[in-house]
């Protein structure tokens, strides 16, 4: 069996996310680490030492300019993806980008278009995709083993982002923690249940002031909690929690999912499958299936480097992420006038 292709990588952004993506690609296998960029540089090049990245530049614009570079990851600030993910398949650069993808749908659209005018890959990240207890969910529900899928109820909570200060300034996330964190869970439950077609939400600011991890006070001009129901094309309704309020820690998220022949509950309180399903189980009692042990991240990784070789097909997640960025935006129409909006 040959092995594959190594596919040549450059990382725009040395921040939080990056350790992620480093370290699920070094677990994933089969990438060649090349350089790496930062506003920074000497965050830049903590990373470059960590992760054994033979280049730290504080230029993004030299990843981009790099022969040997195939495909970048980029986990800068929201509002600066726009700008460099287009000129990264400009570059004919295949792209893994931090979700969400951009503040706006106008700015998604913009980049799902110049990657396919470019005719370059474009992914989304989103991490809870893989998983694996989402990824026996997905099985199950393609087996029918739940039977038709009534209503839903997810739950995403963290403490917040404590390691900048960006992400607390209303002029550069916009939509609160509903776009920073709750696009996981929208775009979890349509990759899941299938597109939502209508939703009724608030939205509040609850925490006026943000400490952070280095102790500094920030004052916070973001919405941090979030409800919102959701009509789903299938017929199914949903509930959505967002919040930045998780005491215990990185909650991510909890999911219940409510079938004409079963019931599943993913991540209760922190991990893990619990099944009612006599179909999938073959019993009449709660049932928690074993799953595999993988490295954190690298089932996502291997999947990208897939599609980056060729090998895979695109998976759909930059269309994804534009429509759940439509999604995040009906939610704050919803809010604003106390209606139910239609997600356009």
């Amino acid at each position: 069996m040959s092995t594959p292709k190594s596919v040549r990588l450059g990382f725009i952004g040395a921040g939080f996310i990056s350790d992620y993506h480093l370290a699920g690609l070094a677990a994933a296998g089969g990438a060649e680490f090349v350089i790496i960029s930062s506003g920074s540089l000497a965050k830049a090049s903590r990373q470059a030492q960590r992760f054994g990245i033979a280049h730290a530049t504080a230029d993004w614009r030299e990843v981009l300019r790099r022969a040997d570079v195939d495909a970048v990851v980029i986990t800068t600030p929201d509002h600066t993806h726009a700008e460099i993910a287009i000129a990264a398949a400009e570059a004919g650069k295949a792209v893994l980008l931090q979700k969400p993808m951009a503040p706006t749908s106008a700015e998604c659209e913009r980049i799902v278009e110049a990657a396919e005018r470019c005719s370059t890959l474009l992914v989304v990240s989103f991490m809870h995709r893989y998983f694996d207890e989402v990824v026996a969910l997905r099985e199950l529900l393609a087996r029918g083993s739940l039977g038709d899928v009534l209503s839903l109820r997810i739950r995403n909570a963290t403490p917040g982002p404590d390691w900048n200060a960006w992400f607390f300034k209303k002029e550069l996330v916009r939509h609160g923690v509903v776009a920073q964190l709750g696009v996981h869970g929208i775009d979890l439950i349509r990759y899941l249940f299938g597109p939502i077609v209508a939703v009724k939400a608030t939205v509040a600011q609850l925490q006026p002031e943000r400490v952070l991890a280095d102790g500094t006070r920030v004052v916070n001009e973001i919405d941090d909690h979030a409800f919102a129901i959701y009509r789903f094309r299938s017929g199914a309704l949903g509930t959505q929690e967002m919040t930045f309020a998780e005491q215990a820690g990185c909650d991510r998220f909890r999911l219940e999912v409510y079938g004409s022949a079963g019931t599943a509950w993913l991540r209760y309180p922190s991990q893990g499958l619990a099944l009612w399903a006599p179909a999938a189980t073959g019993k009449k009692e709660w049932v928690n299936p074993e799953l595999p042990n993988r490295p954190f991240g690298q089932l996502h990784h291997q999947h990208f480097l897939a599609q980056a070789r060729g090998d895979e097909p695109p998976d759909g997640s930059a269309r994804d992420g534009l429509r759940s960025m439509r999604v995040v935006e009906a939610i704050y129409r919803a809010a604003e006038t106390g209606q139910e909006a239609e997600v356009e």
